[in-house]
């Protein structure tokens, strides 16, 4: 369903030097990169999603949407882990810790919440974190 999604930022290397170790942790690498763009994805299949970061085409600042949040489902529990500990070593911020959410997504659903450097909110979730530590 999903084809790319798309984020701005305001300071494309430091983009750059946030997503790089999250997407390698991921399998996936850079697929295209200009003065204005960074994509990530899986060279080797364009029916995977890609994930660009860029400066906004219309020269205006970038700006975050309220509400909006880009999510990654992964295969196991702890890659939750360890991609919300890289994303803050490299300057995100923390917007819900590494866990199980039962209340709200039922007992095996694991997740973390996060901004990235330009506070562009970012989700890494298990959907079956107990048989997948």
């Amino acid at each position: 369903m999903i084809g790319y999604v798309t984020l701005g930022s305001s300071d494309l290397a430091r983009s750059k030097a946030f997503y790089d170790p999250i997407f390698e942790k991921m399998g996936l690498s850079l697929c295209f990169e200009d003065d204005q763009v960074f994509c990530w994805g899986d060279k080797s299949d364009e029916a995977v999603p890609r994930f660009f970061v860029c400066t906004p085409f219309d020269d205006q600042p970038a700006t975050v949407g309220n509400g909006t949040m880009t999510a990654f489902r992964l295969p196991r529990a702890s890659m939750v882990d360890d991609l919300h500990s890289i994303g803050i070593k490299l300057g995100g911020t923390d917007e819900g810790a590494p866990g199980f959410r039962p209340e709200q997504y039922g007992d095996k659903f694991y997740v973390a919440y996060m901004r990235d450097p330009d506070g562009n909110k970012l989700a890494f979730a298990c959907y079956d974190g107990i048989a997948n530590p």
